[in-house]
Parts: structure tokens; C-alpha cells; sequence
């Protein structure tokens, strides 16, 4: 097991009817509020109405900015810290999914950095301090709301990115498992790729042992593929989505990165999918995770294996340690095909014909490699995308 320091700062208000008390907990952070949110959903729903009503009656001013799109983009940030400045915003409210909360930590972070907000994205600078951010989250996937990461797209060159870091970690997130009644089936199966992509980037580590974290990521795994059907199939049973809001959060609240070094190399290889494609992030990860482990598995086949007979139920009886692990990845694919997603890259659109591009921006023209289970230069990225073809 690795050394560790954990902290997680975020005040979680879970449950039925958590939004009402939003004005009480803003009240605490000053008094002017940016309420950061996407299209009409949110007022189509009447959440709106009820956030804002619950500002106002705790004395607050409220500054709107709507507009942000799925894999958020750097121009919307850049208005935000505009607005940030001229109105003395004191607290960011984000109402929404992960592209919203994403989208707010990256205007919170912009507004005391001296330089380009996208220069955090690049690495070329680091900011330490941001304003506060607080989120309403109506769509479990992303894990955002209680996270240190968010992930911007810029138009210019179609780069998506992510910044990481400790001061962008939410105040206070609100989570009622009622405000994801009304989503869509396919919005439904990527947030559960997406939840249960982080889950994988963390179990696939050269740490060892970390048999705590490995059992903790594997209920939750479990969970996920156990209650993902059942919401599909019955978008109001609270109790489901109360099980699957919740494992979304544990997912990416860094408490299973613990004692062990993640990944990461699916996350991103599957931003420049989103980046140039513009397809859903959880769409994404459904084509590149499975074909990622058919490239990655041999590297430690005692893990895989571990995995396929722990999460995927795979009988090992009559099989040998590869056909065993090879069955867990199908019965995998199988499971996000249950739910809606494709598997391959034609079933999102995307065909061979920009390959290259993507893995050459993946490792910066092959000066840097991705993931850390694995080291992949720029021909393993090109071959893992050929694999999920």
C-alpha cells in the first residue's frame, strides 16, 4: 500500500427535497451567487423556480449564467470569470451534471489566476486558491460534485483537458436522487459508464497489497451493474437511484484512491474522442475501456482475473487464467451493450480515419506517455483505438 493523505472537504445534503435548504448553506459564503447551469431542463422540471426561490429568501443576489454544453467549453469559462469580476461573485452555484460542475470549478479557479484560465488545463500554470463552488447535481455520473478534478473542452484545436487540484473541491453539494427522474435512457447508461470508469481506472494499480480498497471498489462496481437496470427500467424508484447517485459519488471522491495509484489512461485517450467528436464522455469510455484491457491484460494477469471472477461472476472452472479474464472483458461489453452503449468506435460515429491525430494528441506528438498501470507511448494508444474498431 502507498502512502496516503486523504481529506475530502465537501459537505454532502443527500436525500428528498435537499434543494430547499440551498439558500441557508449559500448564505454562509457571502452574498452575491453566479447560478451556473445548461439549457431549459432545469426549469422545465420547476428546480429552477425552487433554487432560486430558496436564494432569495435567504437575502441573496442571484447573477445567472446558463449555456453549458456537454464537454464544456473554455469560451463559456471565459465569461464566467468576466461576470465573476464585474458582479464581486461570491459563491459559484452549479446546477447540473458534471459538465456544469465543471464548468464552475473552472470559472473558480480562473477568477484569482493571473494568466489564461486554459493555461491551468495545459499545465503551463497553477492556481491556489479559487472561489467557492457549490453544486445541485441532477445527473449522477460524473462525480464532480464532491471532486478535486473537472475537464474543459477548448473549440480552438478541439483539446479537452483536465486541471486537478485540492482547492477545487466543492463547499457543500446537494444530492436528491429525485431530480434524476426525468433523464434520459441514453444520459442514464453514460453516466453509469462514466461512474464505473472511475471505478476501474483506481482498480487497475501496480500497488500492492490493497485489499481494502480492492473489495470497496468492487462492491461498488457490483452495485452499480446491479441497480443501473433497475432505474432503466423504472426511472422513479428512489431507492435505486439513491444507490446509484451515491456509488457515483464514492466513485470519484478520491476515498478509494487510497493506498494506490490509478490509471488513468482511458480517461484520456477517450478525451480526444469528445474533444474532436464531441460524443458523450460515458459513451466514450464504453468503446475505449474494454478495448484498453484486451491491450493491457497480460501486464497483470492475476488482477484481471481477479476482477472477472470478483465483479463479473466469470466461473473459472474448466478455464484457464486468460480465458477466464477474456470472458470477464465480454461479459463487460455486455453489460454496457445492456444498457444502451456501444462497444466500438463505428457505434458513436467514429470511423479510422483520424487515428493518428487522436493518438498523437493523446501523448503530445509522443513526448509523454499515458496511464500509469501501464505506460502507453503513442503506437499503444494507436493500437488500442485500432482494437475498438
Amino acid at each position: 500500500m502507498e502512502n496516503f493523505t486523504f481529506n475530502n472537504p465537501t459537505k454532502i445534503l443527500f436525500g428528498k427535497g435537499r434543494e430547499a435548504e440551498v439558500g441557508r448553506e449559500a448564505s454562509a459564503y457571502g452574498k452575491n451567487i453566479l447560478l451556473h447551469y445548461g439549457g431549459g431542463s432545469i426549469k422545465k422540471s420547476g428546480l429552477y423556480d425552487r433554487v432560486v426561490a430558496s436564494l432569495k429568501e435567504a437575502g441573496l443576489a442571484v447573477v445567472e449564467l446558463s449555456g453549458v454544453k456537454p464537454n464544456p467549453r473554455l469560451s463559456l469559462v471565459r465569461e464566467g470569470i468576466r461576470i465573476c469580476e464585474e458582479q464581486k461573485i461570491d459563491l459559484i452555484l452549479a446546477v447540473g451534471g458534471g459538465s456544469v460542475i465543471d464548468s464552475a470549478k473552472a470559472i473558480a479557479a480562473g477568477h484569482y489566476y493571473e494568466g489564461d484560465v486554459w493555461d491551468l488545463y495545459t499545465g503551463k500554470g497553477n492556481a491556489e486558491k479559487a472561489l467557492p463552488v457549490a453544486t445541485i447535481l441532477t445527473i449522477p455520473a460524473a462525480g464532480s460534485e464532491s471532486s478535486t478534478g473537472s475537464v474543459i473542452t477548448n473549440e480552438d484545436g478541439d483539446y479537452k483537458r483536465p486541471f486537478d487540484h485540492e482547492i477545487l473541491y466543492p463547499v457543500f453539494s446537494i444530492l436528491n436522487p429525485e431530480l434524476a427522474f426525468t433523464l434520459p435512457d441514453f444520459q442514464v447508461a453514460c453516466g453509469i459508464a462514466d461512474m464505473t470508469a472511475h471505478l476501474l481506472e483506481r482498480y487497475f494499480t501496480n500497488a500492492k497489497p490493497v485489499g481494502l480498497t480492492d473489495r470497496l471498489i468492487e462492491g461498488a462496481l457490483k452495485n452499480i451493474m446491479e441497480y443501473a437496470p433497475v432505474v432503466l427500467a423504472d426511472r422513479e424508484n428512489y431507492d435505486g437511484w439513491a444507490e446509484i447517485m451515491w456509488s457515483g459519488t464514492v466513485a470519484h471522491n478520491n476515498s478509494l484512491n487510497t493506498g494506490r495509484i490509478g490509471d488513468w489512461a482511458s480517461h484520456d485517450i477517450e478525451h480526444e474522442l469528445s474533444g474532436i467528436y464531441d460524443i458523450a464522455h460515458g459513451a466514450g469510455l464504453a468503446v475505449i475501456f474494454p478495448a484498453w484491457m484486451k491491450y493491457n491484460y497480460k501486464h497483470d494477469i492475476n488482477l484481471f482475473l481477479q476482477w472477472a471472477v470478483r465483479v463479473m461472476n466469470v466461473e473459472q472452472k474448466f478455464r484457464s487464467d486468460e480465458e477466464t479474464v477474456l470472458s470477464g472483458i465480454e461479459a463487460f461489453e455486455d453489460f454496457l451493450k445492456s444498457i444502451g452503449l456501444a462497444v466500438r468506435l463505428d457505434g458513436v460515429g467514429i470511423d479510422d480515419t483520424r487515428l493518428e491525430e487522436m493518438a498523437d494528441k493523446a501523448t503530445n506528438g509522443d513526448k509523454r506517455t499515458v496511464g500509469n498501470f501501464v505506460k502507453l507511448n503513442k503506437a499503444d494508444v494507436f493500437n488500442i483505438l485500432k482494437l475498438a474498431l
